[in-house]
């Protein structure tokens, strides 16, 4: 018996716990208020940041393009002059690539 009345005064106590009904006060709603513009700034940062990886990625997308384009140039210059080669004619621009790729194996 004496180990149920225990038992029964440990519940008591546990109950205490939790959340008390009826104490919301005007301390929670400042809390509140404080909690809602810390959101809005958060999200106000968050459109900061993306907005600068936007422009970050689309700065790198430009480089790229530019890179393509003159990539694409040099490779039509150098089709341009295997097709005279391979016509049997020398094309002027040849010796001045030989110079630069002789002057790149010295280096």
């Amino acid at each position: 018996m004496k180990m149920f009345l225990f038992l029964l005064q440990e519940r008591k106590e546990a109950g205490k716990r939790g959340r008390k009904p009826g104490r919301k006060a005007a301390a929670d709603k400042v809390d509140m208020k404080a909690k809602l513009e810390r959101s809005r700034q958060s999200a106000r940062e968050c459109r900061a940041r993306k907005k600068l990886r936007y422009q970050y990625l689309e700065e790198l997308v430009a480089d790229r393009e530019k890179a393509v384009l003159s990539l694409r140039a040099e490779l039509e210059k150098y089709r341009r002059l295997a097709a005279e080669l391979d016509a049997g004619r020398y094309p002027e621009e040849m010796q001045a690539i030989l110079e630069e790729v002789g002057a790149m194996k010295k280096e």
